[in-house]
């Protein structure tokens, strides 16, 4: 019996949670398409994480039936083991910097982040926003100087947000789309459009899925006009018909 216990209980945080509106398919997607994807279509539980943990729990046979990142990284990774129908790109995004509606920091720009005694908060860089936050850092000559400034790195876009929204942290990198979120708790402080590195977003058909037919359907409703004006609306670019 306590055996049978702690298996359940093992198998219960071996993968994220999901939330529901009305059963059907699973859609493992990045925590900064917690807001979105729910309005485009209701239906499907979500599971809402890092795009690399979600990657590796579908890895381990994670009842995905669909599968979306903030970075073609993974999708294509697990495309070429196989795991995946062919990814497709449907949104891009952008970085911001944020700070607490009060700026306590005082920060005006993203070089400000240099200046010694801030709390900056980053993700991970196994995850998707911490590597392009890594790249813009590094594009813009700052890597180092910040790095000295960095309290904690985050597993997800969303643990960005509620540090620096609750005041924990003087400023975070998050995207575009997650500072819109929260327009009443964070200030945006835009960071420089030539230093931005690409966003994209793709999404597949998880190949062992068993409802294939309900998932190529849930593509379709995030690619057509009605998901992309929500996509838009929600603060996402979207890709030219070249790029999809």
């Amino acid at each position: 019996m306590k055996r049978a216990l702690v298996v359940s209980l093992a198998a219960l945080l071996a993968f994220p949670a999901a939330t529901s509106a009305g059963g059907g398919i699973t859609v493992y997607a990045a925590a900064s398409l917690a807001q979105v994807l729910p309005r485009i279509d209701r239906a499907p539980r979500y599971s809402f994480a890092g795009s690399d943990q979600l990657a590796l729990q579908i890895q381990q046979g994670a009842p995905a039936d669909i599968y979306a990142a903030a970075s073609p990284k993974y999708p294509e990774l697990l495309y070429h083991s196989g795991l995946v129908a062919k990814p497709v790109v449907f949104a891009t995004n952008k970085l911001v910097v944020i700070v607490p509606r009060s700026n306590p920091g005082h920060v005006r720009s993203v070089y400000d982040l240099r200046r010694s005694g801030l709390r900056v908060v980053i993700g991970d860089k196994s995850v998707p926003i911490g590597s392009y936050t890594r790249q813009i850092l590094d594009t813009l000559g700052i890597t180092a100087d910040v790095a000295k400034n960095v309290v904690s790195e985050e597993t997800d876009v969303k643990g960005i947000v509620a540090k620096v929204a609750l005041g924990e942290a003087d400023a975070g990198f998050v995207y575009l789309t997650d500072a819109k979120a929260v327009a009443t708790k964070v200030r945006v402080v835009p960071l420089p459009g030539w230093a931005q590195p690409p966003v994209r977003y793709e999404l597949a058909v998880v190949k062992a899925s068993g409802n294939q037919k309900a998932a190529r359907a849930f593509v379709k409703k995030v690619l057509s006009a009605r998901g992309r004006q929500l996509l838009k609306r929600a603060g996402f670019g979207l890709p030219k018909p070249a790029e999809r």
